[in-house]
């Protein structure tokens, strides 16, 4: 390999590699927006502050054995270093479909609720850099929820036990899922955090509690402007500086392969990012993959699992399980195959 003259000087004095390493991380602060004009002062002296975690490796936390879960604490990765480094959306901001349709094209993904008889679509162009949005939609406060790295789009009620919580992004991942934190609203309890695909506090004060999830459709915008016309869209002005226009995970989305490991493997039946419609039902699972619904002729699907018939229903890329015992919905989580897998080890697989 050639070096060039000019790299092989400088690698000779000392002070190289340390000022290489100040602008990688410098690099990586602009990146995450640290340095943005348009973050909130106050949030720009929290994220300074807690900079110091970077070498420490705590990500801005400060669990220790007597903190309930620490056993599952220990296990997590940390995909970024310190809490909030993706900034979740706490404050969104909302355009009609009209104004959205001016940037957003027909085959763009939006994650989008129904909810109450309001209707809000939320465009994974911004989520891809956020996440996380704390939301109140018909008076009720909820968290909508996208990890990029599984897939998964997840809805939560953020009411825990008569509180309201707010959810940021802790850094740290678990089979490459999103790991949320609680922001504690008063004294008690303290932040706990959240595996995003189960809903679950897997450590902290609220350890063993879980959310309670919101049905949520993911597809495109134009099928879902075609449903809902009057329906209300994520702004871009999220203020944060972000290009919203572009996917940051480069061709991860059709790669077969994972950013982070995952416990017992990946399971090759599918391709790693199929996406899949997870359904729970009596402690059983199973996983529906969206390209067998979509080529069933009529959109509908029969099936029983945990000892309960389902009715599948596909349609427009919604899709719906009923239970035809008692009528109710069950919500499905939609996500890639090997998350679905890696949380589930034991699920079916409809094919």
């Amino acid at each position: 390999m050639n070096v060039p003259k000019t790299l092989k000087r400088a690698f000779r004095h000392r002070w190289f590699i340390p000022l290489l390493l100040v602008f990688l991380v410098l690099g990586f602060f602009w990146r995450i927006g640290l340095f943005n004009p348009l973050r909130p002062a106050e949030t720009v002296r929290e994220l300074g502050g807690r900079a110091v975690d970077v070498l420490t490796g705590g990500g801005g936390f400060s669990f220790d054995e007597n903190t309930p879960g620490y056993e599952n604490y220990k296990q997590l990765m940390q995909g970024c270093p310190i809490k909030d480094c993706i900034p979740s959306i706490d404050d969104p901001q909302f355009e009609s479909a009209k104004e959205a349709s001016a940037w957003l094209e027909d085959e763009d993904v939006v994650f989008a609720l129904d909810y109450k008889g309001e209707q809000r679509a939320y465009p994974q162009r911004i989520l891809n850099w956020h996440e996380i949005v704390n939301d109140v939609v018909a008076g009720d406060p909820v968290a909508i929820t996208f990890c990029p790295l599984c897939g998964s789009a997840l809805t939560f009620d953020r009411k825990v036990d008569g509180q309201v919580l707010e959810f940021g992004i802790s850094g740290k991942l678990h089979n490459n899922d999103l790991i949320m934190y609680d922001r504690k609203t008063d004294e008690k309890p303290a932040e706990s955090l959240w595996q995003q695909i189960t809903g679950e506090a897997i450590v902290g004060e609220l350890f063993g509690k879980r959310l309670r999830q919101i049905p949520m459709d993911t597809l495109r915008w134009g099928e879902w402007r075609g449903l809902h016309p009057k329906t209300t869209v994520l702004s871009r002005n999220t203020g944060f500086s972000r290009d919203y226009g572009r996917y940051p995970y480069g061709d991860y989305e059709q790669s077969s392969s994972l950013l982070f490991p995952v416990e017992g493997g990946v399971d090759t039946t599918l391709h790693p990012k199929a996406v899949v419609f997870g359904v729970e039902v009596n402690g059983r699972f199973t996983a529906y993959p969206e390209d067998v619904l979509q080529a069933d002729a009529d959109g509908v699907i029969s099936d029983s699992l945990g000892g309960v018939r389902l009715r599948i229903t596909y349609n427009q890329g919604t899709v719906t399980v009923e239970n035809l015992a008692t009528g109710d919905e069950i919500v499905t989580t939609r996500l890639f195959w090997f998350a679905w897998k890696a949380f589930h080890s034991d699920t079916e697989l409809y094919q």
